[in-house]
């Protein structure tokens, strides 16, 4: 697959073509991944529970996510790496930018940061320094705590217009995409529409400009459990193999048969 950026990102959703992003933490899995044509490897603090078996992304360390991050980057073949910061890593602008450079001198071609717009000047800072940054709004898993548990996001009219407005305003310093978790798919709609950057979702229907989901999940191999948004590409009657899954996710996104309605959050 020829290397993907940002300027590519940008063309398929002026284009209306859905971008596909799925997870991967080590070497083997991103390079079948970007072998499938996934446009996006995103190494995510959820390797804190898929791979560690933690109850939540809030152990990881940035050691943790520069480790896996290097082992993508050995694999990948071709795919744009998005990287999270984890859990208080980036609580101040000078930490952010520090932590950021560990990143992509790991080998991210972009990093990813939850919250709204109190991030906003470290995003412009991080911008100013040539780190593209991936903003992430409705269920923020760092802040699972506060919010009381893995809850949709933005059903209150006051939590919708917040979540539009930091968007809005994270766009406007600097961030050249946004992930959007578990959010009823109008309102995922109408951020997507109102932005000129990427809209990745994940449990916000799809509406968005692109889809992104764990890659254990889509695989099954995460147990009985599963969530809404989550559709097992293993059981497919066509599928005999993890490549095949992989294609299959990719060409469904594509040709928007995922998410189907039973999917998405209203």
């Amino acid at each position: 697959m020829q290397k993907q950026n940002l300027h590519y990102l940008f063309s398929l959703k002026q284009k209306g073509e859905p971008i596909t992003v799925l997870t991967a933490y080590d070497y083997s899995f991103a390079k079948q991944v970007s072998e499938a044509g996934i446009e996006v490897i995103l190494v995510g603090d959820s390797l804190g529970m898929v791979m560690q078996g933690h109850q939540s992304t809030v152990p990881v360390t940035l050691d943790d996510m520069c480790y896996h991050t290097r082992c993508v980057a050995a694999g990948n073949q071709g795919s744009l790496i998005v990287s999270d910061l984890p859990y208080m890593s980036y609580a101040n602008v000078e930490q952010t930018l520090k932590n950021s450079a560990y990143l992509m001198q790991a080998g991210a071609n972009m990093v990813k940061l939850e919250g709204g717009a109190w991030l906003a000047e470290s995003i412009s800072q991080l911008t100013e320094r040539g780190i593209p940054v991936c903003a992430h709004l409705g269920l923020t898993p760092q802040s699972v705590d506060a919010l009381g548990g893995y809850k949709v996001q933005g059903r209150s009219q006051q939590q919708a217009d917040e979540i539009v407005k930091d968007a809005q305003l994270l766009e406007q310093a600097g961030a050249q995409m946004l992930v959007l978790e578990c959010i009823p798919q109008e309102l995922a709609k109408k951020i997507t529409q109102s932005l000129k950057v990427p809209v990745i979702g994940i449990g916000a229907g799809k509406e968005t400009d692109g889809q992104v989901l764990v890659l254990q999940d889509m695989l099954g191999l995460n147990g009985d459990f599963q969530a809404k948004f989550v559709r097992n590409f293993m059981q497919d009657h066509s599928v005999s193999s993890i490549q095949d899954a992989l294609k299959l996710y990719r060409s469904e996104i594509k040709n928007k048969n995922f998410p189907a309605q039973e999917h998405c959050f209203n």
